[in-house]
């Protein structure tokens, strides 16, 4: 037996519109095409659906004992502390009021702590940009392709 599928599909009822209610969002505060748009869609889904925005930072992993004795004590804390700071400032700067922002700032490699805080967040979305294909880009690349593939939720790639 065949069965047809109607070429319109049905459209959403208001119930099922809502069910994203928190939202993830990567962002790297030095490279605006990592959140210009993927920014605007994310507030968008938190407007239609009354939904939460967390906002990620990831700095990068100190690593090895033997790279961390190069830095002062406390140095990580302060680098932390700091990126926190410029989120916040982004977020007042960006994301319209009424929404309900989280700011975490997170350490180590992109994808992995997208799916950790995801994770921590019972993310229902994650919003993450993805650039075209060029020498520099790989590395964004690389991360959006590993949190689309092991996400436990939707994820919303948006390129440029």
């Amino acid at each position: 037996m065949v069965m047809a599928r109607s070429p319109h599909p049905r459209p959403l009822r208001v119930e099922e519109k809502n069910h994203v209610r928190r939202i993830l969002l990567p962002v790297d505060l030095e490279h605006e095409n990592s959140w210009d748009k993927s920014l605007a869609n994310a507030v968008e889904i938190c407007q239609g659906s009354g939904g939460s925005l967390h906002l990620l930072r990831v700095i990068p992993d100190f690593g090895m004992s033997i790279v961390q004795q190069y830095f002062p004590e406390g140095y990580e804390q302060e680098v932390a502390d700091k990126a926190l700071e410029e989120l916040k400032a982004f977020a007042a700067e960006n994301v319209p009021d009424g929404i309900e922002v989280q700011h975490i700032v997170g350490e180590g490699k992109v994808y992995e702590v997208v799916l950790n805080i995801a994770g921590d967040v019972n993310a229902d979305l994650i919003v993450m940009a993805a650039r075209r294909a060029e020498k520099t880009d790989y590395l964004l690349g690389q991360n959006s392709a590993r949190v689309a593939r092991h996400a436990g939720c939707s994820v919303l790639i948006v390129h440029d």
